[in-house]
């Protein structure tokens, strides 16, 4: 008898409050899809990765930036959440960093409309002093040269380092990405980022082009079709769960990293095996940020859904098959 599986432990099971340090955007965001459309609402990488860290017993604190237009009902949301958001400088007289974009019908695809910097364009981070020791750090995606600033300020190294990053600071800043890629532990990227970074076709190749790099682990999302986990020769494949209603994949991969790196914050275990179920239980958040649209739906989540549908994956991912010897 051979059996598939994976160890769920419910979530808040723990009782030390491991430090996460998330650096990423705070933003504005104007999102149009097949089922509808919105005006500016509240958006950004960071954003999405503290609502989803709200679900683990982690002291997380976000660095970022966002401009005096910035409404003080979203840090309040923050903060409600359990968010640290000393780190997020307020420019006075600035304007928020916001993007606006068009998905096509798959959903998989989508056109950048519109990209304003703004305060972002000068944005040098501090890591608040009671943070410089975190035990995992998230590198949302930012500049390269943001993301190794903030390593730098680190008063020991982290016991995890997440880089999330994509194509277009492969475009314009692959020096500088090779620098901060070199110093993480695990990269989040897409299939067709992992394809450009490695020059491989195939994502088990690119993963071990990648690995070279530095990462010990590569995690390659494949959006609607789930996530890869590569470490050494092992891998491991995380479903994505079949939804009836999907509204906006905008921040789902962000949520995912948030998922991932808060359960790992919060269990202390860096090892294969528990880097999967921290796969399933960032998949697991994800796939509830993409039924409204933009963090609508992480606001209102609750605990009882979450763990509702973690067993949910476990139905999906969990057999039992006999095998003649």
């Amino acid at each position: 008898m051979c059996k598939q599986k994976l160890i769920f432990a419910p979530y808040f099971k723990f009782n030390l409050m491991n430090k996460l340090l998330i650096v990423g955007t705070v933003a504005f965001d104007a999102i149009e899809t097949p089922f509808g459309k919105t005006d500016k609402i509240l958006g950004g990488a960071a954003t999405y990765i503290g609502l989803a860290s709200n679900f683990f017993n982690v002291d997380a604190a976000v660095v970022s930036v966002v401009g005096e237009d910035f409404p003080k009902e979203y840090l309040d949301l923050l903060e409600n959440k359990g968010v640290n958001i000393e780190g997020i400088e307020i420019v006075k007289g600035g304007k928020t960093f916001f993007w606006s974009g068009k998905y096509h019908n798959d959903l998989n695809s989508r056109d950048t409309l519109v990209t304003e910097l703004n305060v972002l364009a000068d944005f040098n981070p501090v890591v608040p002093q009671a943070y410089k020791n975190s035990d995992v750090v998230l590198l949302g995606n930012l500049h390269p040269i943001v993301q190794s600033g903030v390593l730098n300020q680190m008063s020991e190294r982290p016991k995890l380092v997440v880089l999330d990053t994509m194509n277009f600071w492969m475009d314009c800043a692959l020096p500088e990405l090779l620098d901060v890629i070199k110093r993480v532990d695990v990269i989040t990227i897409n299939d067709e980022e992992a394809r450009q970074l490695s020059g491989e076709y195939s994502l088990v190749k690119a993963a071990a082009k990648i690995h070279t790099m530095g990462p010990k682990y590569v995690v390659i999302k494949k959006g609607e079709h789930g996530a890869l986990l590569f470490h050494n020769k092992d891998v491991f494949f995380a479903p994505a769960l079949p939804l009836e209603e999907v509204f906006d994949p905008t921040g789902a991969g962000d949520t995912f990293a948030g998922g991932f790196a808060g359960y790992i914050a919060q269990s202390e275990n860096i090892s294969f095996s528990n880097l999967k179920n921290a796969i399933i239980y960032g998949s697991n958040l994800a796939s509830f940020c993409v039924e409204k649209f933009g963090t609508e739906r992480m606001e209102t989540l609750d605990k009882k859904e979450v763990n509702a549908r973690l067993k949910q994956f476990k139905a999906l991912t969990q057999f039992e098959i006999e095998l003649e010897e």
